[in-house]
């Protein structure tokens, strides 16, 4: 029987990014080095942005069925599109409704030239009842 070849070059070479472990005393200084880093205001700002988005994002993970992907770049952006539309439309139906009535819009410059020489025009949505 031939003797098998030894492991080929490629893998004798050393990894980029070796598995290592932290001892105890290092992992407790990594962990006391990043808890005072988080009570500066300048990580809270940054984390307040993060915490918003990663809400979102774990809405649309476990409530819409994001982790099923389509394939393809455009199929995926489609998706996400459309779903980004539905979570839009959720949202403004749990709104409450508002009480009071919308005000009317200013007269835009070509409704102030109509009014000024007196020319009528039809009602329109921005000025009601004219």
């Amino acid at each position: 029987m031939p003797a098998l070849p030894g492991p080929h070059p490629v893998h004798r070479l050393p990894r980029k990014h070796p598995h290592r472990r932290l001892s105890p005393r290092e992992l407790r200084d990594l962990q006391l080095r990043l808890r005072t880093a988080q009570q500066t205001p300048e990580w809270k700002t940054r984390y307040a942005a993060r915490s918003g988005v990663e809400g979102t994002i774990n809405e649309f993970a476990h409530g819409h069925g994001m982790r099923r992907r389509y394939r393809g770049r455009r199929k995926v952006h489609i998706q996400h599109v459309l779903t980004a539309i539905a979570v839009n439309i959720e949202r403004l139906r749990s709104l409450p409704p508002t009480e009071e009535a919308p005000t009317a819009r200013r007269p835009t410059a070509f409704q102030n030239y109509l009014d000024q020489r007196e020319i009528t025009r039809p009602k329109s949505w921005r000025t009601p009842g004219i």
